[in-house]
């Protein structure tokens, strides 16, 4: 099975007259079929520790179904928030210990984005796609 892998563009909300445009890559790994993985420079980090400045992207892991389900109606409980906005956009909003960073994203991206998921692993059967003694032994390490 094949990784489906997005580029995107985004829009980091600063303030309400304020905003900075920075690229997202969206990632689904059939072999984690439940989740997906939004990606962004280092630079865009909250934490403001010299070693995250110009290093690896920043990662955030959640559920592929907040994401599809966050693009039509509010969704997220804890540090991952999706909401539709206007103007065709979808919010997400990503809450750390170091801050909260609300992003902007063109919701037909993420839908082309769901949908390339969609045609690696259909929605409903993820289950099918899992792989129980790789989980464990990488939660045993």
């Amino acid at each position: 099975m094949r990784t489906v892998e997005e580029t995107v563009q985004a829009r980091l909300i600063l303030s309400s007259h304020r905003s900075v445009r920075l690229r997202a890559v969206l990632s689904y790994l059939p072999e984690d079929p439940l989740a997906v993985r939004m990606a962004f420079p280092a630079e865009f980090s909250l934490d403001e520790a010299p070693e995250v400045q110009g290093g690896e992207d920043i990662v955030w892991v959640f559920a592929r179904r907040l994401l599809s389900t966050g693009i039509e109606v509010p969704t997220g409980l804890g540090d991952v928030h999706v909401r539709p906005a206007p103007g065709g956009c979808t919010m997400v909003e990503l809450r750390a210990p170091e801050g909260t960073a609300l992003l902007r994203f063109d919701t037909g991206d993420l839908r082309r984005f769901l949908w390339r998921s969609r045609l690696v692993v259909p929605e409903g059967e993820e289950h099918l796609h899992l792989d129980a003694d790789r989980a464990l032994a990488q939660l045993l390490g």
